[in-house]
């Protein structure tokens, strides 16, 4: 079955209305994922947005679905969207478990092939629609038909740490004892937060995340009655023909209203030790991630110690590339760096284990990844953090934020860290 295919060209005043109308048209499919760099760009910029709706195929768990993708891919060398969870690690290294009961309900690993792909090019002004189904043209006219809505307030929600603060002090203290007895050298350790009994609209909700945090790798994401609502500055990896890049994120801090004390900032995370030494443990575990993949000697780090700013934060980005190896699939460079190093620390499968034992609540869906592959075999993938997941059928919202320890780390300032990530997600329901 082939795609009919059409470009719409986008009028001065209606680009980011369009983007509106897209999602809000998209809304009532059972399943749906929206990506949006809300205009980042970069050197490895794409897309402005992408949306796909329905499915015509779905892949969920099954003993090496990487393997199954990547037939499945070669078959019909078409779209593909979904996401890859966190415990996702349990089928990739024998090892490792997750302990804590899944709350969420998102599976371990899903991809569907869309009925209906929607995208804008970065830098143009034009909507190019592919369908399996229904004419490019009648979707248009539907697009632009949708009112676009006005960002309204999302409800007033109450978080609940399931880690309070002294406890997570006292887990910090015991990770930094891990460290210095040898077993690691740094670890990612997160704090889950819930709210019970909630009834959100998950599109506003992410419309007026998307609004307060617009960040490059955004994500609005529908699964039947399972919903993720992403503000995500980092990517985890992406293949452009045969070179593909990682871009860890290791050091934050915070944004100052005062541009001068916001440039001082901004300054003393480039120089800060501590932020760099996490930032270049994360850049030389995924050199070696992607060693694995990838032909002898074409690994390099491309930038080290890059600093971004976002609306809530300052980061310290790395990047990371290789040409990956000509008789491996595409799906081999996700087997061999997944889950990615920025959310786990290293050894990865030791500080894996750590994680489970220290953390008191199932990653599922965070720290994993979400997006698309091309049909020419491309692909690109977050890391989903500064996200929102919430279940329709038990009503239950939930994040988590955390960072990464050192045996530098200070508790207390990393319990700040760890609420600023927070704040920038609990804010949009005050």
């Amino acid at each position: 079955m082939h795609r009919q295919k059409a470009c719409f060209p986008i009028l001065g005043g209606q680009y980011e209305d369009i983007k509106k109308r897209m999602l809000q048209w998209a809304s009532p499919y059972s399943i749906l994922l929206y990506l949006d760099s809300n205009r980042y760009r970069s050197q490895y910029s794409k897309y402005e947005c992408l949306l796909a709706v329905g499915a015509t195929y779905t892949l969920g768990d099954s003993l090496d679905a990487l393997s199954s993708l990547a037939e499945q891919h070669s078959k019909q060398q078409d779209w593909f969207f979904g996401h890859i969870a966190y415990d996702y690690k349990n089928q990739l290294e024998k090892k490792l478990s997750s302990s804590h009961t899944p709350q969420t309900g998102f599976p371990d690993i899903h991809f569907f092939r869309p009925e209906i792909v929607c995208y804008i090019e970065s830098g143009t002004k034009a909507i190019h629609i592919e369908s399996l189904t229904t004419p490019p043209q009648e979707i248009y006219a539907a697009i632009m038909s949708i009112a676009v809505e006005t960002v309204i307030p999302a409800p007033s929600l109450s978080f609940t740490q399931t880690i309070n603060k002294t406890d997570y002090l006292q887990s910090i203290s015991r990770l930094r004892q891990h460290i210095a007895d040898g077993d690691c050298y740094e670890i990612n350790f997160c704090n889950k937060a819930s709210c019970a009994n909630a009834t959100i609209d998950p599109l506003r909700v992410f419309n007026a995340l998307n609004t307060l945090s617009p960040a490059p790798f955004a994500a609005y994401y529908r699964l039947d009655d399972k919903y993720m609502m992403c503000a995500s500055p980092e990517r985890y990896i992406q293949k452009s023909g045969d070179k593909v890049i990682a871009q860890p994120i290791k050091g934050t801090a915070r944004r100052d209203a005062n541009p001068q004390i916001d440039a001082d900032i901004k300054t003393a995370l480039q120089h800060d030790i501590k932020e760099r030494a996490e930032n270049v443990m994360i850049v030389d575990l995924m050199r070696n991630d992607l060693a694995r993949c990838c032909e002898v000697g074409s690994v390099h780090v491309d930038e080290l110690f890059g600093v971004y700013t976002f609306p809530q934060v300052h980061q310290l980005i790395s990047t990371v590339s290789g040409t990956i190896k000509k008789e491996l699939s595409f799906a081999d460079a996700i087997r061999f760096s997944f889950p990615m190093g920025s959310m786990t620390g290293a050894p990865k499968i030791k500080v894996m284990q750590l994680i489970d034992k220290y953390e008191t609540s199932r990653r599922e869906l965070f720290s994993g990844t979400i997006g698309y592959i091309s049909p020419s075999g491309d692909f690109d993938f977050n890391v989903v953090i500064r996200s929102l997941f919430y279940n329709a059928s038990s009503q239950y919202v939930s994040y988590q934020t955390g960072g990464a320890i050192t045996y530098d780390s200070d508790p207390e300032k990393e319990w700040d860290e760890m609420r600023l990530k927070a704040w920038a997600l609990e804010r949009i329901f005050n």
